[in-house]
């Protein structure tokens, strides 16, 4: 048999540049996911909200409440991650469109 590498060598230290498409497509997507996470949020919260804890126990309303603390809390904090992402690719693909505006407006004089 032969133990030849069948895969294709690519080049490791090719880099794509940041383009104001590709920016604002990211953004888009992010932006939909934030929404969509945050969404997500909200229903959990109402669920929770109109499902109280049927117990006794002072520890288990402790922990049940801890932990829907904890449930609502992470979920917030990935839709606020996403909505800070989507901010960030934004304001970036401004600056790419406004300096290949100026880019232009240089080269022309």
């Amino acid at each position: 048999m032969n133990d030849q590498k069948l895969t294709p060598q690519t080049d490791p230290k090719v880099q794509v540049s940041a383009s104001p498409l590709r920016c604002f497509t990211g953004a888009v997507i992010s932006g939909g996911m934030g929404f969509a996470v945050y969404s997500l949020m909200i229903a959990i919260a109402t669920n929770f909200a109109t499902k109280p804890i049927h117990s006794i126990n002072p520890l288990v309303v402790k922990i049940s409440s801890a932990v829907r603390t904890l449930v609502v809390g992470v979920v917030a904090l990935g839709s606020g991650i996403f909505s800070i992402v989507a901010i960030g690719l934004l304001a970036l693909g401004v600056q790419l469109l406004v300096q290949q505006l100026t880019k232009e407006k240089s080269s022309e004089n």
